[in-house]
C-alpha cells in the first residue's frame, strides 16, 4: 500500500468504530474460503469478501463497501491516465484525488476526510451539526463599509462551533470585491462642466411652462399660488434626487457605467418584494409610454403656442382675421422638415438661437409685466377650489424636466457634483423656483383674471415691442419642437419598431429602414398637429398634461423606484420605515394629483370645445 493509501487507512479508522459488529464480517476467514482449484480465493460478496478472480491476479472487495479496483488486465491500481491521480467511486464515499489541485478528498455526503492543499495534511470534514449558505444568486455584501458584488461566493460553517470558512474563486476575488464607481467607468466624449450642466437645467425648465404661471395664479390665489409652487419645487427636487441615487445604487449593484430612466425602473423592480419583481418585466414599457405621451404632449402645446403667437401678430395686418387653426396647417409642412433631421448636431446652431431668443424675450416680457403694475389687493389670496387641480397640473408641467435629469447626469464631467446640499440640481432648482413664483406672482398681480395661457397674449397687440416678443419665442419654441419631439421618435423607432423590423428585412435593406424612419417621423409630427387643431388651448393643454404624465413621471414613479432599490438593503429600523412612510405619501399625493388633475382638465376640454 503507498504512503497515501496508508495515511487514509489509518485516518479512517475512527468511523469504522461506528459499526464495531461488521468488524469480522471485513475480515479474512482463511478456514470459510473455498478453494477453486486454480489457486485463487474468493470470498461471498454478499458479505463484503474477497475475491479472486481466476482468470487474472486482481483482488476485487464489494464495490459498496470502501475498496480498491485493480486492474484485471494489468494487475494494477485504476490511475486516472490523465491527472495521474488515484480515483474511487465517488457514489461509495471512495479516495478521489484532485488532478487540478493534487489533493485527496472524500465524498462529503457520507462524511469525509480531506487532505489541505495548502498544507498537504488531512483535516477532519466529517459532517457535524453546522449551517451552509450558498449566495450564488446574491447581489452584494458590505465590505469595509462598502456595498461589494457577491457573485460565486460561497459561505458555510462546517463547525458546530460556527466559524465560517467564504470561498471566492481566485478569478473574481481581487475584481468582485472592489468596490465600483460606475463614475469612473463612464466614457463620455465631450462631457459637460457644472456651470454647462445648470445651463442645460435651466434651459429645460424654461418654456411655455413658465410663461403659463400667471394663469396658474390666477387658478389658484397668489398665497396658494406661492406656497403651492414651492412645495411642488421641493417635491420635484427630492424625488429628482431619489431617482439619481437609485440609478447611481443600481450601477453600482450591477457594475454598469450608467443606466437611463426605463432600464432604472426594471432594474429597481428586480431588486425589490416580489409583487414588485413580477412588475419588472414592464416596468421599462410604462415608463417609455408616459415619456412618449409627456413628450408629444409638449409638443402639442409647442404647436398651439406657435400659431397662437403668430396669429396674434398677424391679426393686427390682415383683415378679417383668421382662425388659429389656419395657422396650424400652415406650419405643418416647416414641422416635418424641421423633424425629419435625423442628426441633431445640425440643430446646434438653431438651438443656440433659440436660447438667445428665449431670454431676450423673457426679459421684454418682465419689462411688461413690471410696468404699472397695480395693487395686489385687487386680486385673490386663494382661488377657488375647483381650478385647484389646474394649477397644479400647470406647475408640475412647467417645473418638471425629469426627461432630461438622467441623461445630464451621465455626461457630466464631475457627475459627483450633480447631487448633495450645494450641488448643480439644488443650484438650478432654487433658481427656477424663484424665477417660476417671481413670473406667476407679478404676471398674476399685472393682468388678475385676464391672464391667458401664455403671457406673452397678454401683451399689448399694437406695440412693436410686444409683437417682436411673440415672433422670437415662437422661432424659438418652434426650433425646441423637434428636440421635444426627438425623444418620443428615439423611444419609438429605436426601442420597439426598428428590433423587430431588422428581423424581417434583409440586411442590405438600409434604404427601406430609413424611409421607414421618416414615415415614423412624420405620423409622430402629425399626431401632435391633429391633436393641436381638435383642442387649440394652451392652458387645458398644458394642465393635462402636467397632471396626467408628469405626477407619474416626476413623483410616484421615483417613490416606487427608491423602495424597491432599497427594500432588502435597509434594515428594518426607524430609516426604512421613514422611507417607506415619506414613499407611500408621494405615490397617494401624486396618484391623487393625476386622478382629479386629469379629470378636471377632460371636462374643461369638453366642456369648451365639444358641449
Amino acid at each position: 500500500m503507498s504512503h497515501e493509501n496508508k495515511a487514509f487507512a489509518g485516518a479512517t479508522s475512527p468511523e469504522t468504530t461506528d459499526a464495531p459488529s461488521e468488524a469480522g464480517k471485513g475480515g479474512l476467514d482463511k478456514q470459510a474460503l473455498p478453494d477453486t482449484g486454480n489457486g485463487n480465493v474468493n470470498k461471498d460478496p454478499r458479505s463484503a469478501s474477497l475475491n479472486k478472480d481466476p482468470r487474472s491476479t486482481s483482488i476485487n472487495k464489494d464495490p459498496r463497501s470502501i475498496s480498491i479496483n485493480k486492474d484485471p488486465r494489468s494487475g494494477s491500481i485504476n490511475k486516472d491516465p490523465r491527472s495521474g491521480s488515484i480515483n474511487k467511486d465517488p457514489r461509495s464515499g471512495s479516495i478521489n484525488r484532485d488532478p487540478r489541485r493534487g489533493s485527496i478528498t472524500r465524498d462529503s455526503r457520507r462524511g469525509s476526510f480531506g487532505k489541505d492543499p495548502r498544507s498537504g495534511s488531512f483535516k477532519d470534514k466529517r459532517r457535524r451539526p453546522g449551517m451552509t449558505i450558498n449566495i450564488n444568486a446574491a447581489n452584494d455584501m458590505y465590505h469595509g463599509g462598502k456595498r461589494v458584488s457577491l457573485a460565486d461566493i460561497k459561505v458555510s460553517t462546517p463547525h458546530h462551533g460556527g466559524v465560517f470558512k467564504i470561498d471566492i474563486p481566485e478569478s473574481r476575488k481581487a475584481s468582485r470585491l472592489e468596490v465600483y464607481e460606475p463614475h469612473e467607468h463612464r466614457n463620455v466624449t465631450h462631457p459637460t462642466t457644472n456651470m454647462e450642466t445648470l445651463l442645460h437645467l435651466l434651459k429645460g425648465s424654461l418654456g411655455t411652462g413658465i410663461l403659463a404661471m400667471p394663469n396658474a395664479f390666477y387658478h389658484s390665489g397668489y398665497v396658494l399660488g406661492i406656497t403651492g409652487t414651492l412645495f411642488i419645487g421641493f417635491i420635484c427636487t427630492y424625488c429628482i434626487h431619489q431617482l439619481v441615487k437609485s440609478e447611481l445604487e443600481l450601477c453600482k449593484r450591477r457594475r454598469i457605467a450608467s443606466l437611463n430612466y426605463p432600464d432604472t425602473a426594471s432594474a429597481a423592480m428586480e431588486e425589490g418584494p416580489r409583487i414588485f419583481q413580477k412588475c419588472a418585466p414592464y416596468a421599462g414599457h410604462v415608463v417609455n409610454t408616459f415619456l412618449i405621451l409627456y413628450q408629444l404632449g409638449t409638443c402639442c402645446v409647442y404647436v398651439v403656442f406657435v400659431a397662437s403667437n403668430i396669429k396674434e401678430v398677424v391679426d393686427e395686418y390682415v383683415n378679417p382675421p383668421l382662425d388659429v387653426r389656419v395657422y396650424m396647417i400652415l406650419l405643418l409642412l416647416p414641422l416635418i422638415l424641421i423633424n425629419w433631421v435625423r442628426n441633431l448636431k445640425y440643430l446646434a446652431p438653431f438651438t443656440t438661437l433659440a436660447n438667445i431668443l428665449t431670454f431676450i424675450g423673457f426679459g421684454i416680457t418682465l419689462y411688461y409685466i413690471f410696468t404699472d403694475i397695480p395693487s395686489i389687493k385687487t386680486r385673490d389670496l386663494v382661488g377657488e377650489l375647483r381650478h385647484i387641480p389646474l394649477f397644479f397640473g400647470t406647475v408640475l408641467f412647467a417645473l418638471e424636466a425629469i426627461g432630461v435629469i438622467l441623461p445630464l447626469e451621465n455626461n457630466m464631467k464631475t457627475p459627483k457634483s450633480f447631487g448633495g446640499s450645494f450641488g448643480v440640481l439644488n443650484r438650478a432648482m432654487v433658481l427656477i423656483i424663484i424665477m417660476y413664483v417671481g413670473m406667476g406672482f407679478f404676471g398674476y398681480i399685472k393682468y388678475g383674471s385676464e391672464a391667458l395661457g401664455s403671457i406673452t397674449l397678454n401683451l399689448p397687440n399694437k406695440d412693436i415691442l410686444a409683437q417682436s416678443v411673440r415672433v422670437m419665442l415662437a422661432v424659438a419654441i418652434f426650433v425646441t419642437h423637434a428636440l421635444q419631439c426627438y425623444v418620443a421618435v428615439d423611444i419609438t423607432w429605436n426601442h420597439y419598431l426598428i428590433p423587430k423590423m431588422e428581423k424581417h428585412t434583409q440586411p442590405d435593406s438600409s434604404t427601406n429602414l430609413i424611409f421607414w424612419e421618416y414615415a415614423v417621423r412624420t405620423c409622430l409630427v402629425l399626431v401632435t398637429f391633429l391633436l393641436a387643431v381638435a383642442i387649440p388651448n394652451l392652458e387645458l393643454f398644458i394642465s393635462l398634461f402636467g397632471a396626467l404624465c408628469l405626477a407619474a413621471l416626476g413623483i410616484a414613479f421615483p417613490a416606487i423606484i427608491e423602495t424597491a432599490t432599497f427594500w432588502y438593503s435597509i434594515n428594518r429600523s426607524t430609516s426604512f420605515y421613514s422611507m417607506l412612510a415619506r414613499n407611500t405619501f408621494l405615490v397617494i399625493f401624486s396618484l391623487f394629483g393625476l386622478v382629479v388633475g386629469t379629470y378636471t382638465s377632460m371636462s374643461d376640454i369638453i366642456h369648451t370645445f365639444f358641449t
